[in-house]
């Protein structure tokens, strides 16, 4: 049972269709992975997608619509609908798709639930790997095995991941960045969902995200704090609220001091 303003809301149903979710995602994506046949398109932001992210987003959406058809769905590839209503899936089918069309397994498809507008799911699924994390804030578990954020060494021995190195130049203070960059022990770009999967089961320490979009950042939030660590934005701003388009997310002890750094 989840409490929510003083309701409580039974997510079991819930978990056990995510798997299914990721499952039917996954058989969507997994004929295409290192395929050089895969079609490359590129959206208005130049970002590129393909007949995979899209495959896997047209079947989710399907079981969603058969299963709950008054759940609404924020999905990158289709839209929105329902966006008011009590139960909203957020869909990211390839979180990562530079990853996936270079055979990189650095990917994943996110799946999140939201409820009265907050994440109260979310799941990590990385398909070539075999590997699901899925947390409702309080717990978050790998395959089925509870998982946590690692003790937190001091900043100077952590492990930093990113998705792409340019980006915090782009759209943060990069200079600030680069600092905590070179003051880490270990600073790698094992990005997208991937990292904060490495983080929320305690193989990696700090993952940031300069820019990101709903469907990017969503479902990540159960599964990080349900593990025990933190996550807002950028400047440390509650990442559920609208708007939000960054990420930090680190061990609690890391967390304040990494902001400093941040935003000097």
């Amino acid at each position: 049972m989840f409490l929510v303003s003083s309701v409580c809301v039974n997510l079991d149903p819930y978990r056990d269709f995510i798997h299914e979710l990721a499952a039917a995602s996954a058989a969507a994506i997994l004929p295409w992975y290192g395929s050089r046949s895969v079609g490359v398109e590129r959206k208005a932001d130049e970002s590129p997608v393909t007949v995979a992210d899209r495959g896997a987003e047209e079947v989710m959406r399907r079981m969603i619509e058969k299963r709950y058809p008054q759940h609404g769905i924020v999905g990158e590839e289709f839209g929105t609908v329902r966006a008011d209503a009590e139960f909203v899936w957020v869909l990211d089918p390839i979180d990562g798709t530079k990853s996936f069309i270079t055979a990189v397994p650095l990917f994943g498809t996110l799946v999140g639930l939201l409820y009265q507008g907050k994440p109260v799911l979310g799941c990590i699924h990385q398909p070539v790997l075999g590997k699901l994390l899925l947390g409702d804030g309080k717990i978050t578990t790998l395959n089925g095995e509870r998982v946590q954020i690692r003790p937190a060494p001091s900043i100077d021995a952590a492990t930093l991941l990113t998705s792409d190195p340019l980006l915090p130049g782009r759209h943060q203070n990069g200079p600030a960045f680069e600092a905590l960059a070179q003051s880490v022990r270990l600073y790698r770009s094992f990005g997208d969902c991937y990292g904060y999967l490495l983080v929320a089961s305690g193989w990696a320490d700090i993952m940031v995200d300069p820019i990101m979009n709903s469907w990017d950042l969503l479902p990540l939030i159960p599964c990080i704090e349900g593990a025990g660590g933190r996550i807002t934005d950028w400047q440390g701003r509650d990442a559920t609220r609208p708007g939000a388009n960054s990420a930090v997310a680190c061990a609690p002890e890391l967390h304040d001091e990494i902001l400093k750094r941040l935003n000097p």
